[in-house]
């Protein structure tokens, strides 16, 4: 049976003075809209109990599975106010299958596509007002996800779990995207290995690179470029962000997901817009010192990142420490015309400023 989510009656609403405060100057998700989607499962029962309530504590015990085993995944998709006013997801149905993959990887109880879909819409239909307009290109950042809501202590998958959808408007995650920013390249520490949880959009994902990113942030730079577990020599992803590099040739290089790789949908939807930009996509395993040597040699002219929180953010340089040594990788062209058209294409269609021939673009309200 599908779930309802319908709104809890009584709920409370952020004054309309405190929220065009807000949204003046919202950060990114500093703050929250004022309802929450959520359903729980339970090993007899599967999914039941969905809602809309007011934002607010889940009651979870000490002895909660998710504090001790980590046994949760999440998504992140926006919202975008066209200038009609009319509101509009980006794939969502991508991130419900995205989740329903990263919940057979954790062993959890995986929540139908019809059902993720259902509570998205739900939350962004009563929160709608929480959706600045594209000033700045504002939006509204939506967080889905599952946790292990059982209290016990002992290595096994939990028969009790909770899903909830939170969320909040946002200013860009990362300047303005065209602004490029450094990137420090780590073999010293890894995201994910064969077989791991590289894959799954999961929280252990984002945890283990926090100390690489501290370590780059101590040489300047503001994200980290992983590589292989196994040698070190093969560039994967950044810590939350796919991996792109121009070549002098147009042709659009990125890594293959294998298994180690999250499935980015933004980086689907780039492969997918590069060939009408006269570019040729080329999903194939790079090696560092074939990355390094094409800065180098003028080969690889151009790099950037991409996820939906930043969309797409250039690549300045790209910093890697030997023998004690810090080697600094400039790109010819840190801003250049491939990563700009990149950007404005992939906007132009979230924005409403262009057609949308793919049917990407999934309407909320009016």
């Amino acid at each position: 049976m599908s779930l309802s989510f319908d709104l809890v009656p009584g709920t409370h609403r952020t004054s309309p003075e405190k929220l065009v405060e807000i949204l003046r100057d919202p950060g990114f998700v500093k703050y929250f809209s004022d309802h929450q989607a959520v359903a729980t499962w339970t090993a007899d029962a599967g999914w039941q109990d969905s809602k809309i309530e007011n934002y607010g504590n889940f009651d979870i015990m000490p002895g909660t599975a998710v504090l001790h085993y980590s046994q949760e995944v999440f998504e992140g998709l926006k919202a975008y106010r066209h200038d009609d006013g009319s509101l509009w997801f980006f794939r969502p149905e991508m991130n419900a299958r995205r989740m329903i993959q990263s919940c057979r990887r954790l062993d959890l109880p995986s929540l139908p596509e019809e059902d993720f879909l259902t509570s998205v819409y739900a939350l962004m239909t009563v929160d709608k007002d929480w959706v600045p307009n594209g000033d700045g290109e504002k939006s509204y950042y939506m967080r889905p996800f599952i946790f292990a809501n059982e209290q016990f202590l002992g290595v096994r998958s939990a028969a009790r779990a909770t899903y909830a959808v939170i969320g909040g408007p946002a200013a860009p995650y990362l300047s303005d995207g065209m602004t490029p920013v450094d990137i420090w390249v780590t073999t010293t520490y890894s995201r994910a290995g064969d077989g791991g949880t590289g894959a799954a959009k999961c929280g252990g994902n984002y945890a283990s690179a926090l100390a690489a990113q501290r370590e780059g942030a101590e040489h300047g730079c503001s994200q980290v470029l992983f590589t292989d577990a196994a040698s070190h020599e093969w560039v994967e992803e950044l810590g939350g962000m796919n991996f792109f590099a121009v070549t002098a040739d147009s042709a659009l290089i990125t890594p293959p997901t294998a298994g180690t790789i999250l499935e980015g949908v933004t980086r689907d939807a780039i492969l997918t817009l590069a060939p009408s930009l006269g570019l040729t996509p080329d999903v194939r395993p790079i090696s560092l010192s074939e990355l390094f040597a094409g800065i180098v040699e003028g080969d690889i002219v151009e790099a950037f990142a991409c996820g939906t929180a930043a969309v797409v953010s250039a690549i300045g340089k790209l910093l890697h420490q030997t023998d004690g040594e810090v080697e600094v990788m400039p790109l010819t062209s840190p801003v250049g015309e491939v990563t700009r058209a990149i950007r404005t294409a992939l906007l132009d269609i979230q924005w409403g400023r262009a057609a949308d021939p793919y049917g990407w673009m999934h309407k909320i309200t009016d």
